[in-house]
């Protein structure tokens, strides 16, 4: 990022006499940047993915341990319905044992027989109840990993809250001017539009737009934790080419990289979270066909996202 700033500041101050090598270098730059950011997002998305497949594993081993004491159940009701029959018949046999050797000899005989179907029987639930308990601690254990995930996962969420009321009571002065706070997907968008920030064709930052920045840099002093991307957007007009600016992807970079060097006036922020992208006219809100949808996409977007180490942790152990 150190590298990027003073890139972009050199940029500035020798634009006249860059070569082409210089400048696809600053470009090869910024695609990897930009890649980068849509590989945290694919990331985000897939921890996400992970998270909801963990849940549905766990609902289809539920299913299977309530199959489990089902089995387990009749399992016991057969063997104490077989054991009444011998206990029964053992009765019988006792009665008839000084009257009919023909008889004891029949009753002995299925005597064995139902001695020989409950020791089966005995068989099957002791290894029926091992089975059962098997599931019921894998079942325990895997209901604690999602437990732990949610847990995190709503203790993320309850930060980004927290930080999207941080940034609006920072940045409560410049409501109506163009300024708009989200929250949404587990990350907040901070996004100002260019009339509070820059003039036309310009990257330079005013000093209504500097005071807004810098409010918002207390915030983000405050959470080192949580990564910083700036955005910078532009309407579908053609930039008409400069010495110092090509188009519209050029100009929102630049743009993006100036709020990136207001937020480095503050040595508590740490360079390391923040990233600037440009994204010209290809991101739009509004409508391009509009006075009102053009000045909307006229805009600087800074999205603040959790870094999620601890959730790709809990979720390798599922």
């Amino acid at each position: 990022m150190k590298k990027i700033l003073v890139l972009s500041l050199v940029f500035a101050a020798l634009t006249a006499c860059v070569s082409p090598k210089v400048y696809k270098d600053l470009e090869d730059k910024y695609a990897t940047l930009k890649k980068e950011n849509r590989t945290l997002q694919d990331e985000n998305n897939d921890l996400l993915t992970a998270k909801n497949q963990a849940s549905t594993a766990l609902e289809a081993l539920k299913l299977q341990y309530n199959d489990a004491v089902q089995n387990r159940d009749q399992l016991q009701s057969d063997y104490d319905a077989t054991k009444t029959s011998y206990e029964n018949l053992k009765a019988s046999y006792d009665a008839l044992d000084a009257n009919s050797s023909s008889a004891i000899a029949a009753n002995s005989k299925k005597n064995r027989e139902l001695l020989a179907q409950l020791e089966a029987k005995e068989q099957a639930l002791f290894a029926e109840n091992q089975r059962l308990e098997a599931l019921k601690k894998q079942l325990e254990s895997r209901s604690q990993r999602v437990a732990e995930l949610e847990s995190v996962i709503a203790s993320k969420e309850a930060e980004m809250t927290n930080l999207k009321n941080a940034v609006s009571r920072a940045l409560t002065d410049f409501e109506g001017k163009g300024l708009t706070i989200e929250q949404r997907n587990g990350k907040v968008y901070v996004s100002m539009e260019n009339k509070l920030l820059f003039n036309s064709g310009s990257w330079s930052v005013g000093a209504e737009g500097r005071k807004a920045v810098k409010q918002l840099g207390t915030v983000l002093a405050d959470n080192p934790e949580i990564a910083v991307l700036i955005e910078g957007h532009t309407d579908n007009t053609p930039f008409r080419k400069t010495a110092q600016i090509d188009n519209n992807w050029d100009l929102s970079t630049k743009r993006a990289t100036a709020i990136v060097n207001i937020l480095q006036e503050n040595s508590a922020i740490q360079p390391e979270n923040l990233t600037a992208a440009g994204r010209g006219e290809y991101a739009p809100i509004g409508s391009n066909t509009t006075t009102e949808g053009k000045a909307k996409n006229r805009r600087i977007e800074v999205i603040l996202t959790p870094k999620l180490d601890e959730l790709s942790r809990l979720l390798n152990d599922i």
